[in-house]
């Protein structure tokens, strides 16, 4: 039943994947930084940089490539128009996807996250992240 449910879930992030690229990423997480929060682009951030890990095994990547291509279709399950509620489907889909990988996530990861996150939120409060590192340890 596991399984089952693992691979439709496979296949459901395969259709998002031909919307990944790393300038589409860098150039829509930018745009839409500040309307998805702080707690969705670090979890974003995260996959991202994971996926650039060369230790990253490639079904991991994979998942990283469908989630994120989830986050940048243009037409998704909700429209990211609708304030709150249209960026809910995505916050599943983030945590989904950060949990399949939590173990290839390391310090460098979290480094090079908080690093870029500082960008978009020059004043966050770093306690406001314990919960998602909480997740993947």
């Amino acid at each position: 039943m596991e399984a089952t449910a693992s691979r439709k879930s496979q296949r459901k992030l395969d259709r998002y994947r031909r919307f990944f690229t790393e300038a589409n990423f860098w150039g829509n997480l930018g745009r839409f930084a500040r309307r998805i929060g702080l707690k969705s682009v670090y979890t974003a951030l995260l996959m991202y940089f994971a996926y650039r890990r060369k230790e990253t095994p490639f079904w991991a990547k994979n998942i990283v490539i469908g989630v994120l291509g989830y986050l940048l279709a243009p037409i998704d399950f909700m429209p990211d128009l609708t304030p709150i509620i249209g960026f809910t489907d995505d916050l599943g889909i983030l945590s989904f996807g950060l949990v399949t990988i939590a173990a290839h996530i390391n310090d460098d990861v979290r480094k090079k996250a908080r690093e870029k996150l500082f960008k978009w939120f020059p004043n966050y409060n770093a306690a406001e992240l314990v919960e998602i590192d909480r997740k993947i340890s």
